[in-house]
């Protein structure tokens, strides 16, 4: 069975299976939880700190994001062509990855918790490829040197240089008033944050061509190895804009009150470590997680101001949900692999399920609801008495 399309660049028209029309919809469903549960990544420090309004925030994210995914696809051709073998699997396998990743990001969402959606798409695609086709078709070490190592390395490059850069900033303003040093911090934090937004569309967004492009490659509509269509970056890039915007609120409470008590001059150092991080990694074509990234940056800006506190329960509870990220990911995706192989019932069912999962996630996240005016309403973490004052 087919449906024919018209080709966004007014070429002609494409005529391509059910199945890969359902997996570009699915694809983009995932761009647009990506968008809003990840916008914590580009948004958090400034809300938390009052440097934007809440609803401004996330709209500068969300243009960010979608001017970002427009930069580069050095990213989305690491998915395409490094994560699975593009000749054994079918587009079914790609549905029931997305299919794990949408589910993963409104279960951690609807407690708060930022996961990773790069993770769990890593994750979903490696499951279901193993249960469809075995271990062959995954490329183990294209994974090992796009994934692993940046998984672990680049929250701790972030958490690090924001340590220090936090250290030095209150050592530059030590002589400056209070009132003097947020202002300008504020300032400058539009820039950072904005510049943030930028890099977090141009790694995000990719993630979603890559899989859309790795779609049309195994249905044989692309050759290998092809860079994604213009109508593909366009989507990707509306998708995580549109999910930046409808804003993540309860990502950005965590991230932004819950880890630490964020100042403004922390908020710059974190978004702008965070930012040289990410977009360092674009161009590497190294598809990182920005709220790892984002997450590291902010415990680091914790540690460097004297007298503020990390809150370790959240901390722990964090890198407890990314460590099991990828292989949750990849069990959801497994299961839903056979199903969705018996043809279009299956793929219904499937489907049909992950739809009943985002019902059942809005109705519990509605019995406590987060939004742009209560998203700071977190006590503070920093202890009581102590003093915003330079580092020794």
């Amino acid at each position: 069975m087919v449906v024919s399309l018209v080709n966004l660049l007014g070429v002609g028209p494409l005529h391509i299976p059910l199945i890969v029309v359902v997996v570009v919809i699915t694809a983009l469903v995932m761009d647009f939880t990506c968008g809003f549960h990840e916008c914590s990544d580009a948004v958090a420090t400034s809300v938390a700190t009052g440097a934007f309004r809440p609803l401004v925030a996330v709209g500068v994210a969300a243009v960010g994001n979608l001017i970002g995914a427009l930069l580069s696809t050095k990213i989305a051709l690491t998915i395409s062509n490094g994560i699975v073998d593009d000749t054994k699997i079918t587009p079914t396998v790609i549905f029931a990855g997305l299919v794990a990743v949408i589910i993963w990001n409104l279960v951690t969402w609807v407690v708060g918790l930022p996961s990773s959606t790069t993770h769990a798409l890593y994750g979903g695609l490696i499951g279901a490829t193993v249960v469809a086709v075995g271990m062959g078709g995954v490329h183990f070490a294209k994974v090992a040197s796009t994934f692993l190592i940046p998984a672990i390395a680049a929250p701790v490059i972030a958490g690090i240089v924001t340590l220090i850069g936090t250290r030095i900033s209150y050592r530059m303003t030590r002589g400056a008033s209070d009132r003097v040093a947020t202002r300008a911090y504020r300032a400058g934090q539009m820039v950072s944050a904005s510049m943030m937004s930028l890099a977090h569309g141009s790694n995000d967004g990719q993630k979603t061509m890559g899989v859309i492009t790795l779609a049309l490659v195994t249905s044989h509509l692309l050759p290998h190895n092809s860079h994604p269509p213009l109508w593909v970056i366009l989507s990707a890039a509306v998708g995580i804009g549109a999910g930046t915007f409808f804003g993540g609120w309860r990502i950005i409470r965590t991230v932004g009150k819950r880890l630490t008590d964020l100042r403004s001059p922390q908020g710059f150092v974190a978004e702008s470590a965070s930012t040289a991080v990410v977009l360092a990694s674009g161009h590497l074509g190294l598809a990182l997680s920005t709220t790892h990234v984002s997450g590291g940056a902010v415990i680091g800006s914790g540690l460097g101001r004297r007298g503020a506190a990390v809150r370790w329960s959240v901390a722990g509870r964090l890198l407890l949900t990314w460590l099991v990220t990828v292989p949750a990911a990849a069990i959801v995706a497994g299961i839903a692999v056979p199903v969705a192989s018996a043809g279009a019932v299956g793929t219904g069912v499937v489907a049909a399920i992950t739809v009943a999962v985002g019902i059942v996630t809005y109705l519990l996240s509605r019995r406590n609801p987060v939004n742009s005016g209560n998203v700071n309403d977190v006590p503070a973490v920093q202890p009581a008495g102590t003093q915003e004052t330079a580092p020794a």
